[in-house]
């Protein structure tokens, strides 16, 4: 088997381990919603939910693991390619995956979130308003001290996963492969919006449309912690936003 045939089937095999798999689950997660008797409108997601409400103590080991092993992929992808094909500069360099640029970082991800988040929000409630999207309730942890830095810390994680799995490894693996990048933009764009199909279409819908700019934005700054800081800060304000105001907004 030849190094190009080796990648690809690398590749299959960690999207089938991580987030290939969830794009799995959450298409067969639309199908459920989908053969339900209410309209997907009228359905609800639940997400960031506790494990014993009961009993807090246990439920923040619970939120504390769910931190830490969905994780594992991004280190499995990292130690890939460091030790096959290593890529000039090593992982973290070949990826921008580091904090040799922190304002640089820091300001294109802050700037493409205040562009995109109200995007976002609004075709949301429109994907709702269509009947093509369920409501999503983005947090639902018991009152606790816990409670926001672990909604943060889920936010991040978030972040990290899916962008330096989705963007960081795949387009230089497939790279390596002798892929055209315009293929691979589109396959993980499209991989991306199938991971959030259990929301409804508007989520796939809007997360193609996000991958494929946070793709084409990759390709530009050859640096992934910036889409790691729009990613967080996007999921930072979905959770926290939808934690303090839920109590007091009725139609959240």
């Amino acid at each position: 088997m030849n190094d190009s045939r080796r990648l690809r089937v690398e590749i299959l095999v960690v999207l089938g381990i991580s987030l290939g798999q969830s794009a799995a689950y959450s298409l067969l997660s639309l199908i459920e919603k989908l053969t339900r008797p209410q309209p997907l409108n009228q359905q609800t997601t639940a997400m960031n939910s506790a494990a014993t409400p009961d009993r807090p103590w246990l439920d923040f080991a619970y939120q504390i693991a769910g931190l830490i092993f969905p994780l594992m992929p991004v280190a499995l992808v990292l130690y890939l390619l460091w030790v096959f094909r290593r890529p000039h500069g090593g992982p973290f360099r070949a990826m921008g995956f580091d904090f040799k640029r922190p304002r640089f970082d820091l300001g294109v991800g802050f700037a493409v979130f205040a562009g995109i988040g109200v995007a976002g929000l609004g075709f949301y409630f429109a994907a709702r308003a269509l009947g093509i999207n369920t409501t999503i309730a983005a947090a639902n942890l018991g009152a606790a001290w816990w409670t926001i830095p672990v909604l943060i810390g889920k936010a991040v994680m978030n972040g990290v996963l899916e962008e330096v799995v989705m963007i960081g490894y795949l387009f230089t693996r497939w790279r390596q492969s002798g892929g055209k990048l315009v293929t691979i933009i589109v396959a993980s764009a499209l991989i991306r919006g199938g991971y959030h199909l259990y929301q409804g279409f508007g989520g796939f819908i809007g997360n193609a449309v996000m991958g494929l700019l946070l793709g084409w934005l990759y390709l530009k700054t050859k640096r992934v912690v910036p889409l790691v800081v729009v990613h967080s800060l996007l999921d930072i304000f979905a959770f926290v936003g939808y934690a303090l105001l839920k109590p007091h907004v009725a139609w959240l």
